[in-house]
C-alpha cells in the first residue's frame, strides 16, 4: 500500500509542477482546454483511467503552456481524481487557489465566455474543497462548502437545466450533506437533503443502486428518530428498487429492516435469522462486525448477556470505526456492571469518557450547523419568493396590458365614430353652400374641365408608358419562370436517372442474391456429398480402426492390422471421386507433382482424422505426418492448415478457385 501512495504522491508533484498557473488573468477568458475537457468527461465514467490519462498529459509539453484558467482547471481535476480513486487530497493549497479563482470569474461580467461551464467548475471546486475539510474533521467548514456548492448551482442554473452530469453532481452534494447531518444526529436537515438527493437521482441515476441507497439513508434517519413505521416504509421501497441483490447496499437494507422488524415486536428469531444470513454473505471484516453489532444490540435488549458478549466484545476489539466501538462499549459497560465485574465495567467507562465528545461540544457544533442550514434555506426561500414576485408581476403585466390595449382601442373607435358624424354634418353644409354658389362658378368649372382633359391626356401617356414598363417586367418574369421550369425539368431528369441507377443496382443485388442462394444450394449438396463420402464402407472401416485408440505423439507405430492397404487406398480414391468430382484435379492445380502419399494424406483429412490417427493408418510417426503436411502446404502455396484447405477445396462446386 505504501508504494501505491508514494506513486500517487509523485504523480501529484509532477502535476503540480506542470499545471500550476504562471500567467496573470487575461482580459477575457476563452474556455477550458479540449484535452482537459476530454479527461473530465472520462472521469465521470472511468476515474481510474482518467487519472492515468491526466498523468500522461502532465508529462507532455502541452501542460507547460496552460493559461491560468486551465491551470486551475487541472488542479480541480487532480483533486477530484484523487478523491474518486480513494487517495487523500495532497494539493489542497492549489485547490483552494482554484476555488478563489473560479469565484472571481463567476463575479466578473463581460470577460468570461462559457459562463455556465465556469459556474459548474466553481461549484465542483467548492464541493471537492468541502470533501477535503470533511476528511480533516473540519465539519463546519465542510458544511459551509457544500452549501456554497448548492448556492452556486441554484443561482447559475434553472431547475430544468439540472440534468445529466449536473443532476448527478447535485445528488452527490446532497448525499454529502445527508452524511454530515446524520453523523451529528440532525435528522430533520438530513431528511430534507435526502429528499432532494432522491429527486435528482431519479432524474439521472448515479449508479444501479443509487436510488435504493438514498431511500435506505432516509429510512436510517427515521430509524434514529424512532419512527419505525416510516423507516420500514423506506427500507421496503429501497428493496423494491434494487436490481441486484449481490451488493453491500442490499445487505445493509436487509439488516436495518430486520432490526426494525424486531422493534415492532415481530419476534426475535426472524430478525436474528436474517442478520446471521447477512453475516455469512459479508465480503469484508468491517461488514461482518457491523452485523455483529446489530445482533449484539438485539441480544442486549433481550438481556441475553452471555450471547451478546460474544458479538459485542468482537466488535469492540476488532472494528476500526470509532462510532461502532463506542456503541459496543456502552452496552458492554452495562452488561459487566449487571454481572458484577466492576473492573471491566470501569475500563469501558474510561474508554467512553476518553472518546465521547462532551455534550457542550456536540451542542455547539449542531447549533452552528443548524444555523448554517437555516440561513441557506432562508436565503433560498427568499430567492424563490423574489422569483415568485417577479413571475407574479410578469403575469400581471401580461393580463393588464391586453386589457389596456382593448380599452384604448375602444376609446379610439368611439372617437372615430364621433368624428365621422361631425364630418357628415360638415359635408351636408358644404353641399348646400356648393349648390348656392354653383352658377357663380360655372365659368371656373369649364376652365377646370379643359385643364382636366389636358391632365387626362398627360395621365394616359404616362399610363401607356407604365404599361410598356410592366410588359417588359412581365416578360422578364416569364423568362425567369421558364428558366426555373427548365431547372425543375433538369432536376426531374437527374432524379429519374438516379432512380434508374437505383433500379439497376437493385437488379445487380438481386442477381447477387440469386447467385448466393444458388451457392447455398450447392453448399448443401456438398454437405450431402461429405456425409455420403463418410458413409462409404472403406471410409467407415478406416475411421472405426482408429476412433477408439489412445494415441500419443511418441507412438511410432502400431500393429500392421491398422495399416491402410494399397487396395484400400484405391477404393478410398474412388470414393473421393464419386463424392467430390474432380478433387484430384483441383489438388494438381495447386501442386502438379503430387505423389500418391500426398493424395492419401488429403483423402484421410477429408475423413476428419487428425495427424495422430493418420500416423497409425500410415504406420509412421506423428512428426512425419506433421512434416509432410507442412511441406505439402508450402509447395501448394497456402497459409492455412492443410486439413482446412483440403476440406475447403473439396467443398467447391466446380473446377475454379
Amino acid at each position: 500500500m505504501k508504494w501505491k501512495i508514494s506513486i500517487v504522491f509523485s504523480l501529484v508533484l509532477v502535476l503540480l509542477a506542470a499545471c500550476t498557473p504562471s500567467k496573470q488573468a487575461p482580459e477575457s477568458v476563452e474556455g477550458p482546454n479540449l484535452e482537459l475537457s476530454a479527461i473530465d468527461s472520462l472521469m465521470w465514467r472511468q476515474p481510474d483511467s482518467a487519472l492515468a490519462v491526466l498523468q500522461q498529459f502532465a508529462a507532455s509539453p502541452k501542460a507547460d503552456s496552460l493559461d491560468e484558467l486551465n491551470g486551475h482547471y487541472c488542479q480541480l481535476l487532480i483533486s477530484e481524481l484523487l478523491y474518486k480513486n480513494d487517495y487523500g487530497q495532497s494539493n489542497r493549497p492549489a485547490l483552494q487557489q482554484a476555488v478563489r479563482y473560479f469565484d472571481s470569474l463567476c463575479l466578473c461580467k463581460g470577460v468570461v465566455r462559457n459562463v455556465s461551464t465556469i459556474a459548474f467548475l466553481d461549484a465542483r471546486a467548492h464541493y471537492i474543497n468541502g470533501v477535503g475539510y470533511y476528511e480533516r474533521d473540519s465539519v463546519v467548514e465542510a458544511c459551509k462548502e457544500y452549501l456554497k456548492t448548492l448556492e452556486v448551482m441554484e443561482e447559475k442554473f434553472e431547475e430544468k437545466e439540472l440534468t445529466g452530469k449536473k443532476a448527478i453532481f447535485m445528488t452527490y452534494t446532497y448525499n454529502r450533506l445527508v452524511e454530515l447531518f446524520s453523523a451529528q444526529f440532525m435528522m430533520d436537515p438530513a431528511i430534507a437533503c435526502g429528499q432532494k438527493a432522491l429527486m435528482f437521482c431519479r432524474i439521472e441515476p448515479t449508479s444501479p443502486q443509487g436510488v435504493s441507497n438514498i431511500l435506505y439513508r432516509l429510512g436510517k434517519q427515521y430509524d434514529k428518530m424512532n419512527e419505525i413505521d416510516k423507516a420500514r416504509h423506506y427500507y421496503g421501497q429501497a428493496l423494491e428498487s434494487m436490481t441486484n441483490t449481490d451488493n453491500l447496499v442490499y445487505r445493509d437494507i436487509v439488516s436495518s429492516k430486520a432490526l426494525c422488524d424486531y422493534k415492532t415486536k415481530a419476534g426475535i428469531e426472524p430478525s436474528l435469522s436474517a442478520l446471521r444470513n447477512m453475516v455469512t454473505l459479508a465480503n469484508t471484516e468491517n461488514e461482518r462486525l457491523n452485523r455483529f453489532l446489530t445482533i449484539g444490540g438485539i441480544l442486549f435488549e433481550e438481556r441475553l448477556y452471555d450471547s451478546a458478549l460474544y458479538y459485542l466484545v468482537s466488535v469492540f476489539q476488532n472494528t476500526t470505526d470509532e462510532a461502532s466501538k463506542i456503541r459496543a462499549a456502552e452496552n458492554l459497560r452495562i452488561i459487566y456492571d449487571s454481572i458484577g465485574d466492576r473492573e471491566q465495567s470501569n475500563a469501558y467507562m474510561r474508554f467512553l469518557s476518553e472518546h465521547k465528545k462532551s455534550e457542550g461540544e456536540n451542542k455547539a457544533l449542531v447549533s452552528k450547523l443548524e444555523d448554517m442550514f437555516q440561513n441557506h434555506e432562508t436565503k433560498k426561500q427568499g430567492k424563490q419568493a423574489e422569483e415568485a414576485r417577479a413571475k407574479s408581476i410578469r403575469r400581471t403585466i401580461e393580463i393588464t396590458v391586453p386589457i389596456a390595449v382593448a380599452i384604448a382601442l375602444g376609446l379610439l373607435v368611439v372617437t372615430k365614430l364621433r368624428s365621422w358624424k361631425l364630418l357628415r354634418k360638415q359635408q351636408e353644409e358644404a353641399d348646400k353652400k356648393l349648390g348656392e354658389t354653383k352658377q357663380e362658378h360655372e365659368q371656373e368649372m369649364k376652365q377646370w374641365q379643359a385643364e382636366t382633359e389636358k391632365t387626362l391626356k398627360d395621365k394616359e401617356t404616362s399610363h401607356q408608358q407604365e404599361m410598356e414598363a410592366k410588359e417588359v417586367e412581365a416578360r422578364k418574369v416569364r423568362e425567369q419562370h421558364e428558366e426555373e421550369l427548365n431547372k425543375e425539368r433538369e432536376r426531374h431528369r437527374k432524379e429519374k436517372e438516379a432512380l434508374e441507377n437505383a433500379i439497376q443496382e437493385s437488379a445487380v443485388k438481386m442477381g447477387q442474391l440469386e447467385e448466393l442462394l444458388e451457392e447455398q444450394k450447392m453448399n448443401e449438396a456438398q454437405k450431402e456429398s461429405a456425409k455420403t463420402f463418410v458413409d462409404e464402407p472403406v471410409c467407415q472401416k478406416n475411421i472405426e480402426d482408429v476412433r477408439y485408440l489412445r494415441i500419443t505423439t511418441r507412438d511410432n507405430h502400431y500393429q500392421s492390422k491398422y495399416a491402410i492397404s494399397d487396395n484400400a487406398f484405391r477404393e478410398l480414391g474412388e470414393a473421393v471421386e464419386r463424392n467430390y468430382c474432380g478433387f484430384d484435379a483441383k489438388l494438381l492445380r495447386y501442386y502438379k507433382d503430387m505423389k500418391q502419399e500426398d493424395f492419401l494424406l488429403c483423402y484421410l483429412y477429408l475423413l476428419d482424422l487428425n495427424e495422430k490417427q493418420i500416423a497409425v493408418l500410415r504406420q509412421c510417426s506423428y512428426s512425419a505426418i506433421k512434416k509432410q503436411a507442412e511441406r505439402l502446404g508450402k509447395r501448394m502455396g497456402i497459409e492455412s492448415k492443410l486439413a482446412e484447405f483440403v476440406k475447403k477445396i473439396a467443398a467447391k462446386s466446380d473446377f475454379t478457385e
